[in-house]
């Protein structure tokens, strides 16, 4: 009563394929052999904004140099002075 019933596997016919020839369009003269498909946009697009992250994080870093040894300098100075 409580067991479900799977319904009957119907037998297909089986049938056998031929492949067929598929010959390549010759390529024009005015047209590139390879396209640039969408996988390849897509990886310049993250590398060009990973170049353009790293080159924003050495810019920060030298800033953040360039003021600590500004920092430096003056308390340097100031301590030869008293």
């Amino acid at each position: 009563m409580f067991r479900p019933k799977l319904p009957d596997v119907p037998n297909l016919p089986t049938t056998t394929v031929t492949p067929q020839q598929v010959h390549a369009p010759a390529p024009s003269a005015g047209r590139p052999l390879v396209g640039v498909g969408a996988g390849a946009v897509a990886a310049v697009v993250v590398i060009g904004i990973v170049l353009t992250a790293l080159l924003a994080a050495v810019a920060i870093s030298a800033v953040s140099v360039a003021i600590a040894a500004v920092v430096l300098r003056s308390l340097v100075s100031n301590a030869y002075k008293r």
